[in-house]
């Protein structure tokens, strides 16, 4: 698992943030809370200090993660470029032919996909099938309930 991985500057400065959070903030913390709690005597018995090293684990688990993350991140960075095709970090809006509907996506990485938020992976069906498509262009995807849609790229911003 060494490849990189696409991201947008947003993903890989929130993942900073939390990365140093962690290491700065909930890392001393813990230790001050398993310290304070082996003070209070017998740790075979004692809850808090269980609770404490779990929480540990979970932190220097996530830290490690974190930096993993990090490490294979390649942000794409679309500042200055002209907004003509869609690509990774873009954001799409479509008209749905068939209901008539406009929806808009961003183009992310997996670990960055939200469809809540309008985030959907560059991996997923209907994000593989608009990259590379240009504004107007009419685009067939088959969906994961199995049909087969067809959007109209009605615009594309590089935010």
């Amino acid at each position: 698992m060494s490849h990189s991985v696409p991201m947008t500057k947003e993903s890989y400065e929130a993942l900073q943030e939390e990365l140093k959070r962690l290491i700065r903030e909930e890392r001393p913390r813990v230790i001050q809370d398993i310290a304070e709690a082996r003070s209070h005597g017998d740790l075979s018995e004692n809850a808090e200090y269980d609770a404490a090293k779990n929480r540990q684990a979970f932190i220097e688990g996530r830290i490690q993660e974190l930096q993993g993350k990090l490490a294979r991140a390649y942000v794409v960075d679309l500042t200055g470029m002209k907004p003509d095709k869609v690509v990774f970090g873009a954001t799409v809006t479509l008209y749905d032919t068939a209901s008539e509907d406009e929806v808009t996506y961003k183009i992310v990485g997996e670990e960055e996909a939200d469809i809540k938020l309008g985030k959907i992976s560059c991996t997923s069906p209907v994000g593989k099938a608009l990259i590379g498509h240009k504004l107007d262009d009419s685009v067939k995807i088959k969906v994961p309930s199995g049909l087969t849609r067809e959007y109209e790229i009605i615009d594309i911003k590089y935010l």
